[in-house]
């Protein structure tokens, strides 16, 4: 195996410090637009596996002309949603395996936004589902943490421990802390304003997806692990997208744990026009609104001696048991930020979203997964997964899961 990981920011170095401790590939080229940044990373791994090279992510033939060039078999996406197409197009262009872990970006209905799907997440991407599978290409979408193990921890929950599920709830909630910022985002602002002020996405199963207004249909949910209640709310997220699919619930959400000073800095960003992506003319100079937000912000990979607590990722799972009786369960996945940083030296958040391709990129190498198409990681068998997540060092990732039962609250 011979891994190309486009961007070297926060997930994408984080990627490339645990994958070194692992033996199933040959080699791993780091490429970023700004050259300094994979050579920096290629000097601190001092593994000889590792390289480093330049390239510009929206141009889809630069990226197929890399892959062809290095031999490249397997390419992972690590830059920010809207780079997926140019890399999805050359990587699949080139004949090599694609895996992201965010998805095509998504467009509201023009007239009925708050109620209907316009172009959704990934549809673009599914668009070329036919095409690669006569092509016998893969294209593992979604395979970060939310989603990622979280659709992995969906497959679980139908194969292993229900006969029926009413809900796949995700939930995704933290109690970190940056010391020094008023405001610091733990991971990058442009997706978060992409996700959270776009229409959340919901599905029923004898309705189809919909959508609802952003911050929508607020709840407290008690996290484990010491992190306890966060208020959730709705947040447009590649889950609903993409676990009906390939499980049956009758219901899938996700809602994400903002808190009220996120959520009144999004309305802010958004009433002042801040979220828009097109340039504006500034003095002669054209500038994307967002692209400067994203730029007075603290970078989220440089803050993780500054920050505190953990991040929780998870799957609220309601139905019947296998025998019939009513069950809940939350499976879940905790990262502490001073383990992951006395670990790989990243902070909790891009840790945690970038060990689970690592993962999947190994158990691709091993035959444990394998396919062709564009699919969800809940198209793969979920046991290997989480056996292989969960597994002592050096056979596994020493990254424990859990299992919540919380069939007491259904009365």
């Amino acid at each position: 195996m011979r891994i190309l990981i486009i961007g070297t920011g926060g997930v994408g170095a984080a990627a490339a410090r645990i994958a070194r401790r692992r033996d199933f590939f040959e080699s791993c080229l780091l490429a970023d637009y700004d050259p300094k940044r994979p050579e920096a990373l290629v000097a601190e791994l001092g593994d000889p596996r590792f390289t480093a090279a330049r390239i510009d992510a929206s141009d889809a033939d630069a990226v197929a002309a890399l892959i062809v060039e290095q031999g490249v078999t397997h390419v992972l996406n690590a830059v920010d949603p809207r780079f997926v197409m140019p890399i999805f197009t050359g990587t699949t262009a080139a004949g090599a395996t694609y895996l992201d872990m965010a998805m095509s970006l998504s467009r509201p209905h023009p007239v009925r936004p708050y109620s209907e799907t316009g172009v959704k997440l990934g549809d673009e991407q599914f668009a070329r589902d036919e095409e690669l599978r006569e092509r016998g290409i893969l294209a593992l979408c979604g395979i970060g943490v939310e989603p990622g193990l979280s659709d992995v921890f969906a497959r679980y929950a139908e194969d292993e421990l229900f006969d029926e599920i009413d809900e796949l709830g995700v939930r995704d909630g933290a109690n970190l802390t940056v010391d020094g910022y008023d405001f610091a985002p733990s991971f990058s602002i442009w997706t978060t304003i992409e996700e959270c002020l776009n229409p959340p996405v919901v599905f029923e199963r004898d309705r189809g997806w919909y959508t609802t207004e952003p911050f929508s249909e607020p709840e407290v949910f008690d996290f484990p692990e010491g992190i306890g209640p966060v208020e959730c709310v709705n947040v447009e997220h590649e889950e609903v997208l993409l676990m009906p699919r390939w499980t049956k619930a009758r219901r899938v959400t996700f809602k994400y744990g903002l808190g009220d000073e996120f959520i009144d800095v999004l309305k802010t960003l958004h009433k002042l026009g801040l979220d828009r992506t097109d340039p504006v003319d500034v003095k002669g100079v054209r500038v994307s609104p967002r692209d400067v937000v994203a730029a007075v912000l603290p970078d989220p990979a440089t803050l993780g001696d500054r920050m505190h607590g953990k991040t929780c990722a998870g799957v609220l799972v309601t139905g019947r048991a296998k025998d019939g009786s009513p069950k809940r369960v939350y499976l879940y996945h905790v990262a502490d930020n001073q383990e992951t940083m006395a670990r790989d030296g990243s902070q909790a958040v891009v840790w945690q979203t970038a060990i689970n391709p690592v993962v999947a990129l190994e158990l691709l190498a091993t035959g444990a997964w394998s396919g062709a198409g564009v699919l969800g990681p809940e198209a793969f068998d979920a046991k290997p997964f989480l056996e292989l997540l969960a597994a002592p060092e050096p056979v596994g990732y020493a990254s424990p899961w859990g299992i919540d039962d919380r069939t007491h609250e259904l009365g």
